[in-house]
């Protein structure tokens, strides 16, 4: 199979005055590295662009405060995919840990095991509710949902309306600022993807056999993942000594021509601008970004689809309390509604490297916004302050023991998945594909598809190997367990599965 890269290098002028790598890579995130390691290990010379002026890893990056180190949320190391553990343990080696995983729901005053285990939900909800929930999920199976086209739909379908009012809905909308009539049920599908109430019952029964094969493990069911000691983050740290990453580097521009990306332009913090000459562009710009810095612009069709996908910001704060021990979690989901913090991470629990001392704890309260609410906009200060006074209101402390703390923003975490967005993630890609074939699209935000680091990983790995000339397969056919799909049937997103017909979009906010 002949290498993209030997027919399109000839063709490429270097006017610029910029050393001419053959691959320009946008993002120094999972994908972003792993494609650069891809290409390196063929001896393929690339580049890798990265915004952030400090931190590779992206939104699995590390951040450090006072040697606090903390996730920007939490990042478990787990993949079905062999090829993907092979790869941690090869940049990692015996700085990746074996952690057992404990998380709860705080609902009522109350904690339940998550995932759902029926003895612990069945206690905490008493014998009335229990047998209500019971009756509404018979119900649930008896008259489900034919088409399953909402979050709301699906959920219900696998659990019934009674346990998705209590363990889904309060926390779903407050997660994505939307209600869960109007979250497509492909999210659903991909991110509680095997779980089912009888999945709940049947794995609590006594004579239940665990799955052995790494591939029959339901992803919402493992009780214990792989961490590398000193956070996510020190996995692209490491991964990225050697490669040649330019940091601080913001793409302005991807210029194409002739059927083909040609160069990417970026601003430096200094007003300094680089052309990188290219003979082929791995993206993972947020996808509606990459449409906006394409250079000639798309047809209009294609800037509105561009213009509307959404994605919902998240900010974290680190808050440092004098307790050496918090709560057991590694972390836990917050259904009250008294309170606006949806999840809590305790990071000396993934790690007891993650804090500098044993007799204070670092706890990461998650807040989930768009950058246009007041939450977004408050300054540090009132946050560190919120937050300190949310988790007193919670009991896990006195807010005067949160005794110093710091704010990380992080714009873009988390792709809207709309009732319209694969229509519009369609026609964008069917444009790409046609009109620039060299430009590849990858990761979560790349693709505005639900994944976790093992999925970016292996999108980016096969553009790679296309890029290379090692392989026919396509990125958009790998699902969300890291795995790869010969072909979609039906309306699918490029995961082998089927999709819903998207419903009429109703109540959602402007772009």
């Amino acid at each position: 199979m002949a290498s993209m890269i030997e027919t399109v290098k000839s063709e490429l002028p270097d006017t610029e005055g910029i050393a001419t790598p053959s691959v320009v890579i946008c993002g120094a995130g999972p994908a972003g590295l792993t494609a650069a390691l891809e290409l390196a290990k063929h001896g393929t010379r690339c580049r890798v662009l990265e915004q952030d002026p400090q931190y590779v890893g992206g939104i699995a990056r590390t951040v450090e405060y006072r040697g606090y180190r903390f996730d920007i949320g939490g990042h478990r190391f787990f993949s079905k995919n062999e090829e993907i553990e092979n790869l941690w343990t090869q940049i990692l080696g015996t700085e990746m840990l074996t952690r057992d995983r404990l998380s709860r729901i705080f609902y009522k005053g109350r904690f339940f095991d998550y995932p759902i285990r029926a003895t612990n939900a069945l206690r905490n909800l008493g014998p009335w509710e229990a047998v209500l929930c019971g009756l509404s999920y018979l119900r649930a199976k008896l008259r489900p949902h034919p088409q399953p086209r909402s979050f709301e739909d699906w959920v219900t379908n696998q659990f019934g309306a009674r346990l998705f009012r209590i363990f889904f809905k309060t926390y779903t909308e407050k997660v994505w600022g939307m209600s869960t009539t109007e979250l497509s049920a492909d999210w659903a599908a991909q991110r509680i993807k095997g779980l089912s109430l009888w999945t709940v019952f049947t794995t609590a029964l006594p004579w239940h056999r665990a799955p052995r094969a790494r591939g029959q493990i339901t992803k919402t069911l493992i009780d214990h993942f792989r961490y590398p000691r000193l956070g996510p983050g020190q996995c692209w740290e490491l991964a990225a000594r050697g490669l040649p990453v330019a940091m601080g580097e913001r793409v302005v521009s991807i210029r194409h021509g002739d059927g083909r990306a040609r160069a990417v332009v970026t601003h430096l913090p200094t007003g300094e601008r680089r052309v990188w000459s290219a003979a082929a562009v791995i993206s993972s710009l947020p996808l509606r970004e990459l449409v906006e810095v394409l250079d000639p612009p798309p047809p209009p069709a294609v800037q509105a689809a561009g213009r509307a996908l959404r994605y919902r910001d998240f900010l974290t704060v680190a808050l440092i309390v004098t307790r050496d021990k918090l709560f057991p979690d590694n972390w836990i989901y917050i259904h009250d509604p008294a309170v606006k913090v949806g999840r809590i991470q305790n990071f000396k629990n993934w790690s007891p490297d993650m804090v500098p001392t044993s007799e204070y704890t670092c706890v990461g309260m998650e807040y989930f916004c768009f950058e246009s609410d007041g939450l977004w906009n408050l300054d540090d200060g009132s946050l560190i302050t919120l937050a300190a006074r949310e988790l007193a209101h919670l009991g896990f402390c006195a807010a005067d023991e949160a005794v110093d703390g710091t704010v990380v923003r992080q714009a873009k975490a988390y792709p809207v998945y709309d009732a319209q967005y694969q229509v519009h993630v369609d026609t964008i890609r069917q444009w790409l594909e046609v009109t620039i074939p060299n430009l590849w699209c990858v990761g979560r935000n790349g693709m505005h598809k639900y994944n976790n680091q093992d999925h970016s990983m292996m999108t980016a790995l096969i553009a790679a190997r296309r890029i290379l000339g090692l392989t026919i397969q396509d990125p958009w056919n790998v699902n969300a367990d890291a795995e790869y799909h010969e072909e979609s049937h039906g309306h699918a997103d490029g995961g082998g599965r089927y999709v819903p017909t998207p419903m009429p979009v109703t109540a959602i906010p402007p772009v």
